[in-house]
């Protein structure tokens, strides 16, 4: 055993690295014994061997995070090579990240962990507790912590301790304040964003029924899948979703009620929803008093024939106009509704093809967009009383049919 330990010492990282693979190869191709204490005792011991192992992961993590190395393979941040190098799930990954970053500043809790005397779930529990305090508060938050841990209360309960210290801290020194309503039984909505380290952010917080209605109604239109070939899981199509809410395609709630200038004089023809839907002419004709009024010039067929704009960025009027006349994104199958979409030059601004004119426009969610401008001859366009529809997946002409 002491020659075996002294080759180990006088070895490379890299050779141990290899030992190590091929130790635990061997290990895994082995049936555990029939024992169940000595499994018990050997599981309890290759648990420990596993915490140091997750120590030395941690360094050599810490190391390409500091060098940036994982961007000249074209990986963003260290979180992305560990989930796509490593097959790590982003909570995974997220945590280990951590650690790597935050051992540097705890001295107890790297070398307990490096001795096997203290396990990867407390240790990682730990690092996440301090990653937003300060070097003194750290310290002291790593001895409090560390404590609970000795005494054997549970990871859980040492992460909600970690959240206690942090919001005494917080508290302390002005910076973020717990939200009140936390203490009262969350009678009212909060969120509270807490940056990390590589430029993005957690979100945290909770909505009470009313808010999580309007969250429902906002979100879920546009976190159902594009098409066949959208292959983001739901978690990514909320974010996406999101952001395009807070980009502006969702300014505010608006209800568009088609009419004539005649049920506006005192007609009885009533006006019509975007669904078709009948609004009674008394009803429209009250609406018109308060709301936003935008006249619309058509033609035969219901066919807009001038907003006056040939710039690159469709006007204010020609989206009102798209959004009267789309229900939802011109892919078929798509059913991001029209005034969440994007407004999208049908046979592609960049190739010169396509004026900003409104019968050369059409809305299209933010994924079909740039789908179709990466994927230009796999987009099939037909146009039929007055309005676009796309089929993706169809190789198409260069130009578009009218109908």
């Amino acid at each position: 055993m002491r020659s075996i330990v002294a080759g180990l010492e006088s070895a490379s990282t890299g050779e141990l690295v290899e030992a190590a693979a091929a130790i635990v190869g061997e290990l895994a191709r082995r049936s555990a014994p029939e024992s169940g204490a000595a499994c018990m005792e050997l599981a309890e011991k290759l648990g420990a061997v596993v915490d140091q192992a997750e120590f030395a992961l941690a360094g050599l993590i810490a190391v390409v995070d500091r060098t940036g190395e994982m961007k000249h393979w074209g990986l963003p941040s260290a979180q992305a090579w560990l989930r796509c190098r490593l097959g790590m799930r982003d909570g995974r990954a997220k945590e280990r990240l951590a650690l790597a970053r935050q051992l540097p500043r705890l001295e107890r809790v790297s070398t307990r962990l490096a001795a096997a005397d203290l396990s990867y779930g407390y240790a990682a529990t730990i690092a996440d507790a301090v990653q937003r305090l300060g070097d003194d508060d750290c310290a002291v938050a790593e001895d409090i912590l560390l404590t609970a841990a000795d005494e054997g209360v549970s990871a859980g309960k040492v992460a909600r301790l970690g959240g206690k210290i942090h919001d005494l801290v917080a508290e302390r020194t002005g910076t973020e304040r717990p939200p009140e309503d936390a203490a009262r039984g969350y009678q009212r909505s909060w969120i509270t964003v807490s940056r990390s380290m590589d430029g993005g952010c957690y979100l945290n917080g909770w909505l009470n029924s009313e808010d999580t209605a309007i969250l429902d109604g906002t979100l879920a239109p546009l976190t159902k899948p594009a098409g066949t070939d959208d292959r983001r899981d739901l978690g990514e199509r909320t974010a996406a979703a999101l952001s395009s809410v807070l980009a502006g395609g969702h300014k505010a709630t608006r209800v568009t009620v088609i009419a004539d200038l005649a049920t506006l004089t005192g007609d009885d023809k009533p006006g019509w929803l975007r669904d078709g839907t009948p609004v009674p002419a008394e009803q429209v004709r009250r609406l018109a008093l308060t709301a936003g009024v935008s006249p619309l010039l058509l033609g035969t067929g219901n066919v807009p024939l001038y907003l006056g704009h040939t710039v690159r960025i469709a006007s204010p009027g020609q989206r009102r106009v798209l959004e009267t006349l789309y229900d939802t994104c011109a892919v078929e199958g798509c059913e991001t509704p029209g005034f969440l979409c994007e407004v999208d030059h049908v046979d592609g601004w960049a190739l010169g093809d396509s004026p900003t004119d409104i019968d050369k426009l059409t809305l299209c969610c933010g994924w079909h967009n740039r789908w179709k401008h990466t994927h230009p001859r796999q987009v099939q366009i037909s146009r039929v009383d007055g309005r676009y529809r796309y089929r993706a997946g169809v190789a198409r002409s260069r130009r578009p049919l009218a109908a």
